[in-house]
């Protein structure tokens, strides 16, 4: 199997992940920090809203399978790209929409993301492509955080469910079995 990353941040990382957990091609993905000025970031720390880090993902996935403009169309679509730091009720910069390419390819094939996805959009889209920068894993709490306890918490349920059926609705046929 190829490998290549992917790191993208949509909001809470608890949601992106269990998005794309559910994708046809996708091997892994972890949830972390990326994008702020302080080394070791904790959970706290970001919350706090003054590390710069963005809650972020980093997928691992195999290209031959799906394709990493593909999941920018499913990032773009699974998440608010027009609210500036924020998604729904969550706001601050660690909340921000932003894509962080691995190479130059992925960085033209977001930006060629964020047309695409402008037309489904009434707003401008406010998603900014950032430096691929140090990459810091969550607590390991944070990991599968949906998988393991969505259906014990309200904000997933809140939140994540509603996603994650429309979701599953529109793409059903990139889901794993």
């Amino acid at each position: 199997m190829t490998k290549a990353s992917a790191t993208f941040a949509g909001g809470c990382f608890w949601c992106t992940e269990a998005v794309f957990d559910d994708v046809i091609g996708v091997e892994s993905v972890e949830s972390g920090y990326i994008g702020g000025h302080v080394e070791n970031p904790t959970y706290k720390r970001v919350c706090d809203g003054d590390t710069g880090h963005a809650e972020a993902i980093r997928i691992v996935f195999d290209p031959d399978v799906i394709a990493y403009g593909d999941l920018l169309d499913i990032f773009f679509h699974t998440h608010d790209p027009t609210q500036l730091n924020r998604q729904g009720n969550d706001v601050g910069t660690q909340y921000r929409s932003a894509i962080f390419p691995h190479s130059p390819e992925q960085e033209a094939e977001a930006r060629a993301a964020i047309t695409r996805a402008q037309s489904d959009w009434p707003q401008p889209i406010v998603t900014t492509i950032e430096p691929l920068s140090t990459w810091y894993p969550a607590e390991d709490y944070h990991q599968e955080y949906f998988a393991r306890v969505g259906d014990q918490n309200p904000y997933c349920m809140a939140v994540i469910a509603p996603k994650l059926r429309k979701f599953r609705k529109s793409y059903a046929e990139r889901l794993k079995g």
